[in-house]
């Protein structure tokens, strides 16, 4: 770990691990396996081949795949160069004790090496984002979702272009993050993942010729759909990736949007609006004894923003091929799990951050208690409901550039104004502790 080239296999491998199982050599190796005997037994099922007694045993293959049949697939791949057909002669090996000879030649039929790459792929990719991107994003979700609860009637003084702006309360300002998550979710876990499956330029030219009789498109269609995938119809040797780009760029919203809270948050633990958990052995700097810094939330920004840049590469570079393919695709399609593996880092390390977070509503009613400026917004509006003359005007030569202002300061302004008692009523009642309109109840 100590001479990995990449943080994620060296630094962050703990926090990667489970990734592993979707983005390895030998993960992409198992992946391919999986695709040919299915496919094989698919064309059993056709009547291509006779039935196949045990499909189980083929199946354990896959079950009991191991970094031992990885190397031995390594080790193929370093005489034929070339790493599909490496996977071909390993299964056929593996299946001659008990599948005739007459039918190894199934394995690998009519296809090209796109035909399980660009399946493979598509499935660890799915599966990954199933059953470790989402529940993550789906854990840090339900913590920004209890800071919104715990926090909805916390008052909080607001700041638009870094100024005192009009109350809110936290749990709202952190409810806007839920809404916004919540959404890019949805679009994600509805995201269909498709493949190219069509022989060697998308046409399924050799299955034609040597079963005419059978509709290729159709049946290769329902092969697909049970592996969880849609055939993408029309292709060229290589999938266009169109909707693996979509995946991409719904994920890189989503982690935009947690740069923006990461930020956020940040901001607020600079403003003392929140306090951090202290954890005894740690260090906050190696020369300020005093630090508790939000590395946390540090950490994840710089993640996320290192996977937007590779989401946004790979979005833009793997739609593209000369003709019917080059092989652009192939070196870059395997970094794929590289900013799976930075978005994990990032999610990891805001649960652990959001997990410290502790409210200062001490220091947040100091600042709302120097900031009966904003104040003003409300008793103006009012002014203009009662049809009184410029109030905005009036309270702009009140308010603005007069440094802190005070509950008496106001008290002394309402009482001057000339309205009746219970305007004036109205609008002492008006503070910025309870000036939040519905963020309390949204």
């Amino acid at each position: 770990m100590y001479n990995a080239i990449s943080p994620i296999d060296g630094r962050y491998a703990q926090k990667t691990k489970e990734l592993g199982a979707y983005y390895s050599e030998s993960a992409l190796i198992k992946y391919r396996i999986k695709v040919e005997i299915e496919y094989f037994l698919y064309l059993a099922d056709m009547g291509i081949i006779p039935t196949v007694e045990n499909p189980e045993l083929l199946r354990d293959l896959i079950t009991y795949f191991s970094d031992k049949d990885a190397q031995q697939v390594k080790d193929i791949e370093r005489v034929t160069n070339h790493d599909v057909k490496a996977v071909e002669y390993f299964i056929k090996d593996k299946l001659k004790d008990f599948i005739p000879s007459s039918q190894l030649e199934f394995v690998h039929f009519g296809l090209t090496s796109q035909d399980i790459n660009n399946t493979a792929m598509p499935l660890m990719i799915k599966e990954s984002v199933e059953e470790v991107i989402i529940p993550m994003m789906e854990q840090v979700l339900g913590l920004i979702a209890k800071l919104a609860e715990e926090h909805k009637a916390t008052p909080i003084l607001s700041r638009t272009h870094g100024q005192a702006a009009s109350p809110s309360t936290m749990g709202k300002e952190m409810l806007v993050y839920v809404e916004r998550i919540q959404k890019q979710l949805i679009k994600l876990k509805k995201h269909e993942h498709s493949a190219k499956f069509g022989g060697a330029t998308g046409n399924f030219n050799a299955h034609r010729v040597a079963y005419p009789e059978h509709n290729w498109p159709a049946e290769i269609d329902s092969f697909i759909a049970t592996l969880g995938l849609e055939r993408q119809r029309v292709t060229t040797q290589i999938e266009h990736y169109d909707g693996m780009a979509e995946l991409f760029q719904i994920i890189e919203r989503i982690n935009t949007i947690l740069i923006d809270f990461s930020r956020d948050i940040w901001t607020y633990i600079s403003m003392n609006y929140f306090k951090q958990k202290v954890i005894a052995n740690e260090v906050g700097s190696s020369a300020m004894p005093h630090k508790v810094n939000p590395i946390d939330f540090e950490n994840a920004e710089g993640n996320l923003g290192l996977a937007n840049a590779l989401y946004s590469y790979l979005s833009t570079k793997l739609p593209i091929s000369r003709l019917q393919r080059d092989l652009t695709d192939s070196t870059v399609s395997r970094n794929i799990g590289v900013p799976m593996a930075h978005t994990l880092i990032a999610l990891k390390s805001l649960k652990k951050g959001i997990n410290k977070l502790e409210i200062n509503e001490a220091a947040i009613s100091r600042d709302l208690e120097a900031g009966w400026a904003v104040v003003s917004e409300g008793i103006q509006t009012i002014l203009r409901r009662e049809g009184f003359e410029k109030p905005y005007e009036l309270l702009k030569a009140f308010s603005r550039g007069k440094g802190q202002l005070t509950k008496a300061d106001f008290a002394e302004f309402i009482d001057g104004l000339e309205v009746s008692t219970d305007i004036k009523a109205q609008l002492h009642e008006i503070t910025p502790f309870n000036y939040i309109g519905y963020a309390s109840e949204f």
